[in-house]
């Protein structure tokens, strides 16, 4: 028996674009649920909206998202970023360097006073993310 936490990323009409975008950067399966085809659409226009979208990777990264329909709130502000680490350092770079199109950087990826690689920065939708890549060991 397992247990996982994974970041669930919510918003009002962007999920599609998102996971799209999230796709490029960190491969992996793509798998989508629309109101509609989840037989979840009470109002018209949410029927298109992504229902629940995830993606899930070779290297065990799963990420998931959606769009809140019309009759929820959606979050403002959100007191919840995204941790990606690891000693892969070309693959976290990779990554890196494909959140950081249309971001802002808030920390760019340099080596950290603690002897890893560190970077921290929002992506175009709002996400803030930070990466990690350990240091040599010793």
């Amino acid at each position: 028996m397992s247990v996982f936490l994974n970041p669930y990323l919510g918003f009002r009409d962007q999920a599609r674009e998102a996971l799209d975008f999230y796709h490029g950067v960190l491969g992996g399966e793509l798998k989508s649920m629309t109101f509609a085809e989840g037989g979840m659409s009470q109002d018209p226009a949410d029927a298109d909206k992504v229902m629940h979208g995830q993606i899930q990777t070779d290297a065990g990264l799963l990420l998931m998202a959606s769009d809140a329909p019309a009759s929820m709130p959606t979050p403002t502000e959100s007191r919840i970023s995204v941790s990606l680490s690891g000693d892969d350092e070309e693959l976290l770079t990779g990554y890196w360097n494909g959140l950081a199109e249309g971001a802002t950087v808030i920390e760019p990826l340099t080596k950290a006073p603690w002897g890893d690689t560190f970077g921290m920065l929002t992506d175009r939708f709002g996400v803030t993310w930070l990466v990690n890549i350990s240091g040599a060991a010793g």
